[in-house]
C-alpha cells in the first residue's frame, strides 16, 4: 500500500534524530525530514505553509487557538524546552543587580509574543513582581535589522511595546547601553565576543534554575509539532502516528545516551549528568503527552492571559485533537 509522503521542517536534534536516518519511520507515512533553524521554520510556516507538518512556537500556535484560528493542529510532542534564566542579559551600565531593578528598564526582545519571552516575564512576576507592564519593551532584529513579529499584537493598553529604528539591532543598542537589558533565546554576539559592556543578570544560571525546577517543577516547554489542519481533516490518523514516532525517536536517543562502553554525546561526564537528571527530575526529563505537561501547559496560558496573548480561555485538551488526548492499553 502506498504510503502518505508528508513534509516536515524540524530541528537537527539527537531526540529526531532516529527520525531523519529512518531508523524510526511513522506508521503510514513516509517522511521527508527537512532540519532548519527554528527562526525560518517558524517564518515560512506561519506565512506561507510551506510544511505539512512542523516544530512551531508554542505561545504562538496558543495566541492563534486562543483568536480562532484553525490553521494548524498541534499534537503534544515537544521539540524544544529550555530553562530560561540564562537568556536575561543586561548592560553593566544600567544599574541592574536584580531582577526588581528591571521595573522601568527599556528591554529589548526579538518578538514580545516569543516562548521564551512568556516564560521569562512569568518568572519574573511570580518571583519578583516584575509585571509585564512595569518594563518599556522594545522589539527588532537581533543580529539582522528589520525583524517583526510574526503575529499581529493586540495588547491592552497599559503594555507598552515599541520596534526600534529599522537600520538598527537589539545587540547594538545593548552594546551601546540605550537599551538596558534584552530577553533572548539566542545568545547576542556582543556577550560572545566578550563585551565588557553586557552580562548576565544571573551568571549562576544552572543553580537559579535547578532551584527553579524545584519549586515549581517546570520544564519549560518552547515549541509544539503541528499539522496543517487540511493534512489532519484529510487524513486525522496521521497525529497518533507522528506522535507515536516522535516518542519512538526520543526513546532511541535516551537509549543511545545510555550506552555504557562509549560516549553517545561529546561530553566526558555524561553519564554523571545522567543521574543527575534522574535524580532530579525521575526517569524521563523530557516528556511528551498532554497529562504529563499538564501544569507547565496551564502555567504558560496563565502567562499569556496576564502579558496580554491569549483572547480567549482554554484548557489544555483544547489545545491538541481528541484523538491524541491518550493512548489505549491492552
Amino acid at each position: 500500500m502506498e504510503k502518505l509522503l508528508l513534509t516536515l521542517a524540524c530541528g537537527d536534534y539527537d531526540r529526531t534524530k532516529a527520525l531523519q536516518d529512518g531508523v524510526v519511520q511513522p506508521e503510514g507515512i513516509r517522511l521527508n525530514y527537512i532540519p532548519l533553524q527554528a527562526e525560518e521554520i517558524f517564518y515560512r510556516m506561519c506565512n506561507h505553509k510551506e510544511f505539512d507538518a512542523s516544530e512551531m512556537s508554542l505561545s504562538n500556535y496558543i495566541t492563534m487557538r486562543s483568536r480562532g484560528d484553525r490553521s494548524f493542529v498541534a499534537i503534544p510532542v515537544f521539540p524544544s524546552r529550555f530553562f530560561r534564566h540564562s537568556c536575561v542579559f543586561i548592560n553593566a551600565e544600567a544599574g541592574i543587580e536584580k531582577a526588581g531593578d528591571l521595573k522601568g528598564k527599556k528591554i529589548g526582545l526579538p518578538e514580545y509574543a516569543i516562548t521564551a519571552a512568556v516564560w521569562i516575564r512569568g518568572f519574573l512576576s511570580d518571583d519578583f513582581g516584575v509585571a509585564a507592564e512595569d518594563i518599556h519593551w522594545f522589539t527588532g532584529g537581533q543580529e539582522q535589522p528589520g525583524r517583526k513579529e510574526r503575529l499581529k499584537l493586540r495588547l491592552p493598553p497599559e503594555i507598552k511595546v515599541a520596534a526600534i529604528p529599522q537600520d538598527q539591532t537589539l545587540n547594538g543598542l545593548l552594546d551601546g547601553g540605550e537599551l538596558h537589558g534584552l530577553i533572548s533565546a539566542r545568545v547576542p554576539s556582543c556577550f560572545a565576543k566578550g563585551s565588557p559592556q553586557v552580562r548576565r543578570l544571573y551568571p549562576d544560571y544552572r543553580e537559579v534554575e535547578m532551584d527553579y525546577y524545584k519549586r515549581t517543577k517546570i520544564f519549560p516547554i518552547m515549541h509544539v509539532l503541528v499539522i496543517r489542519s487540511e493534512i489532519y481533516e484529510a487524513h486525522p490518523w496521521v497525529a497518533q502516528s507522528l506522535a507515536k514516532a516522535f516518542s519512538q525517536a526520543k526513546e532511541v536517543c535516551i537509549q543511545r545516551m545510555h550506552t555504557s562502553n562509549t560516549l553517545a554525546c561529546t561530553l566526558p561526564w555524561l553519564f554523571s549528568e545522567i543521574e543527575r537528571l534522574k535524580s532530579l527530575f525521575g526517569p524521563d526529563w523530557w516528556p511528551y503527552g498532554i497529562e504529563a505537561n499538564r501544569h507547565t501547559l496551564e502555567t504558560l496560558m496563565r502567562y499569556m492571559r496576564e502579558q496580554g496573548l491569549m483572547e480567549a480561555a482554554m484548557t489544555a485538551e483544547e489545545l491538541f485533537p481528541a484523538n491524541v488526548a491518550g493512548e489505549y492499553k491492552l
